[in-house]
């Protein structure tokens, strides 16, 4: 179930980055164009971040814990 709840606010952070993308474009260039694409940015950044912390763990973690239990065992 935690994985369809994370795919469902990951899903809404890349939806919500692309809307604001699309949005910044119609502006004319200034500031708040460059607010907006910065804004979008973080949240694309934050998706992928959210994949990063729901447990992913690290490779060298792994192989660590695989070198471990191969010498204890």
């Amino acid at each position: 179930m935690g994985k369809v709840v994370f795919l469902y606010r990951s899903l809404a952070y890349r939806h919500a980055a692309a809307d604001i993308l699309r949005k910044a474009r119609r502006l004319p260039r200034g500031a708040e164009r460059s607010a907006a694409r910065r804004y979008a940015r973080a949240l694309r950044d934050l998706a992928r971040t959210e994949a990063w912390l729901e447990g992913r763990v690290p490779r060298e973690a792994r192989m660590a814990q695989r070198m471990t239990s191969a010498v204890s065992g």
